[in-house]
């Protein structure tokens, strides 16, 4: 081992108490002491703080970290500061003699560590503190911030293309868990890194499980997400997000009522109303928390076991975002989200108001990959992971589809061959709309291409051919531009279909009675097909698997007791049983959310199948 790394493992073990660098964090750590520029793409929950954390103790000057979140700061440096690290924060939650005295400590060099927020870096004064200082590295974190391309554009983060003018030595870092190709460009430029190192980190978090359905009545869609929580999910934390203020207290007052203790969080709240929410969020105790986007970002929080929608996010860079809260403690964790086309129309609104026509395009664009996930008959995770150039390849058996094995889909491969030649036609420099246009017949499409494909697609509507152009780019065979030129762009897979060594199946819709009926026979027949086929081999499973089975088996017991399943054990319990395995009921009774009264009810129907799992 040479002598670099033993000192930073060396760091590592005394400061943080961990044994070993995970993921890339070694190789990319290395890179900043060397000095490069970096720029680092790392799940969520993937130890991305770590990365500057441990080049700002091997230095011996200053690390400048700018995040946009003074939550976020407050909590990093609560959590260095009981490690005995020095570090501070400038914002505007400080009184300025507070502020003054920890600009003191920065010249004296009593601070390894300062957060800051991209607006206060462009304080004239504290610009002329640094040039006093000795300054050892920038860390700019959210860095997708940085692109305007992006699904959370700041324009005070723009400005910091800066920090290469006023201090060109410094090394920088830039940190982000979601950034398309389009947006990663967009950082290393406007942020001015010179031939950074880049480091791209599997965004496959397998522990996550993705389930997404579509919307019916606002009725049932409460109650969906009711029982969702109540049937796996009962006395656990977790986070539903919503679109507006209003929706989030509708919804916590709803799980209320049905007796999930919930809060509603939002920007209408005060400033001690959303502290104290975030608080008890933060504690041991149990807590469901029903929020606008905002709320999460920056949050470490490992047990989160679930993350719900109740409406679609507006792009899949903020759904990824947004799920990566759930599930970090590597535990098996559920994405939940509920989607319909008025969504759709809602964001375009949001997004859309005061916007260019390029910001626009770009927001539609990412919006339309959205929606084609919701809407694929493909393995979720396939989809979601090749959107970020992840090459996974499903199924993943962790997905609505890919547990729905009897998925209703139709065979589009002919119309995705008149789709593909109206792109190669249009030379790749058209965008979807008029692509449509050119196929359905309407006004709008030159005279050269009206000769050749002109009504070439009259046999279906507007709508279907828009969604079957989601579903192209959802798989991969075409992709949009998402940086405000008007492309559609052909990818290798297009020659797939074009070749007739690729097929592309679109879902069908069905009517909501006829899915109802339909998903109550097929999980009778799932449920008792899995205890079939796994009683006889149960301590072969993984610990997954086996906690899987529990589940089922809880389901099942809950519905020939006449009870929900919730009310038997909630899933801490089942995972307390896998882990350590109790062989009598005296030792069941000493594990989590087990009395006397439950060891009596179903204590003996649990311990033969654990003992089987032995």
């Amino acid at each position: 081992m040479d002598t670099l790394k033993q000192e930073l493992l060396y760091l590592l073990k005394k400061n943080f108490n961990y044994d070993e660098f995970r993921f890339q964090q070694l190789e990319i750590i290395t890179s900043v002491i060397k000095g490069h520029d970096t720029l680092v793409l790392m799940p969520t929950g993937g130890g991305k703080s770590l990365c500057y954390q441990i080049p700002a103790l091997y230095f011996e000057g200053l690390t400048v970290v700018i995040s946009p979140l003074i939550s976020l700061m407050k909590d990093q440096v609560d959590q260095l500061n009981a490690q005995g690290i020095p570090a501070a924060y400038l914002n505007s939650s400080l009184d300025i003699k507070t502020q003054e005295k920890i600009q003191e400590h920065v010249f004296f060099g009593k601070i390894k560590l300062l957060y800051i927020s991209p607006e206060r870096m462009m304080s004239k004064s504290l610009q002329e503190l640094f040039f006093d200082c000795e300054l050892a590295l920038f860390a700019i974190d959210e860095a997708h911030c940085v692109s305007s391309w992006g699904h959370d554009f700041r324009p005070e983060y723009r400005d910091l293309s800066l920090l290469g003018e006023l201090y060109p030595n410094i090394p920088k870092i830039a940190l982000t868990a979601t950034a398309g190709r389009v947006t990663r460009d967009d950082i290393v430029e406007n942020l001015q890194m010179n031939n950074p190192d880049v480091y791209v980190s599997s965004f496959d978090r397998p522990n996550l499980e993705l389930n997404i359905q579509k919307k019916t009545t606002k009725q049932n869609d409460y109650k969906k997400l009711y029982e969702f929580i109540a049937d796996r999910f009962f006395g656990e934390t977790g986070v539903v997000y919503c679109l507006s203020r209003k929706k989030t207290q509708e919804v916590a007052q709803y799980l209320t009522q049905k007796g999930i203790k919930a809060q509603a969080y939002h920007a209408g709240l005060s400033s001690r109303q959303r502290l104290k929410i975030h608080d008890e969020f933060l504690s041991t105790a149990p807590c469901v928390v029903v929020a606008t986007i905002a709320f999460g970002m920056g949050i470490d929080k490992s047990n989160v076991r679930f993350v719900a929608h109740m409406d679609m996010p507006k792009s899949i860079e903020s759904y990824y975002q947004e799920i990566g809260r759930a599930g970090r403690d590597g535990l098996p964790a559920v994405a939940w989200l509920i989607y319909g086309k008025r969504d759709v129309v809602t964001l375009k609104m949001m997004m859309n108001k005061k916007q260019g026509v390029r910001r626009q395009r770009v927001n539609n664009e990412k919006l339309e990959s959205m929606l084609g996930l919701c809407e694929s008959v493909y393995c979720r995770r396939e989809v979601l992971l090749r959107y970020f150039d992840d090459n996974y390849v499903g199924p993943c058996e962790n997905c609505d589809n890919c547990f729905d094995r009897d998925l209703e889909q139709k065979n589009m491969t002919p119309e995705s061959l008149i789709a593909l030649k109206a792109v190669h036609i249009t030379q790749q420099k058209k965008d979807i709309k008029y692509l449509v246009d050119l196929l359905v017949g309407n006004k709008g499409a030159s005279e050269a291409e009206k000769s050749e494909i002109f009504e070439a697609g009259k046999h279906l509507d507007e709508n279907n051919w828009f969604a079957l152009y989601r579903q192209l780019i959802a798989q991969g065979i075409l992709k949009t531009a998402e940086n405000g030129k008007v492309q559609t762009i052909l990818t290798p897979r297009a020659l797939e279909v074009l070749t007739k060594k690729r097929e592309v199946y679109v879902r069908v819709e069905k009517s909501q009675k006829q899915t109802r009926k339909k998903t109550a026979k097929k999980s009778r027949v799932k449920n008792s097909k899995q205890l079939k086929l796994q009683k006889a081999a149960l301590t072969e499973l993984s610990e997954f698997e086996q906690f899987e089975y529990l589940k089922n088996f809880r389901k099942l017991l809950a519905k020939k007791k006449r009870t929900k399943a919730y009310k038997i054990f909630p899933d801490k319990t089942l995972e307390q049983f896998i882990f350590i395995k109790p062989k009598s009921l005296e030792q069941m009774e000493s594990i989590y959310g087990v009395g006397p009264k439950k060891i009596k009810k179903y204590g003996k129907d649990f311990l033969d199948v654990i003992r089987q799992m032995s």
